[in-house]
């Protein structure tokens, strides 16, 4: 599964529609209204995000995470890959049916 944050839905929608055209993911949940803080350039700061939550395989993460650098508006984008660690069989075979490759 990979996190990333994005800055609207329409930013959000429009960076999963293309990798789901791209087949580089499988299934994309956008989580509206995600409040952020972090650490950014020397301060604290806080934004309001939705948060991308995708299911992809981990030998398409490297083209994954250069689309989500092209198409985000962030300097430094949120792209954060987290193991499946158990997933039912038949969810786990429709996610590669779907991917490419």
């Amino acid at each position: 599964m990979v996190y990333v944050s994005a800055s609207s839905r329409v930013e959000a929608e429009r960076i999963a529609r293309v990798l789901l055209d791209e087949r580089l993911v499988a299934c994309v949940n956008i989580v509206d209204s995600v409040f952020s803080l972090f650490h950014w350039e020397g301060r604290v700061d806080s934004a309001e995000e939705c948060l991308l939550i995708m299911k992809s395989r981990v030998d398409l993460f490297a083209t994954l995470e250069e689309r989500v650098r092209t198409l985000h508006s962030y300097d430094v984008p949120e792209i954060v890959a987290v193991p499946i660690i158990l997933v039912s069989a038949k969810y786990f075979d429709w996610i590669n049916s779907v991917l490419k490759g």
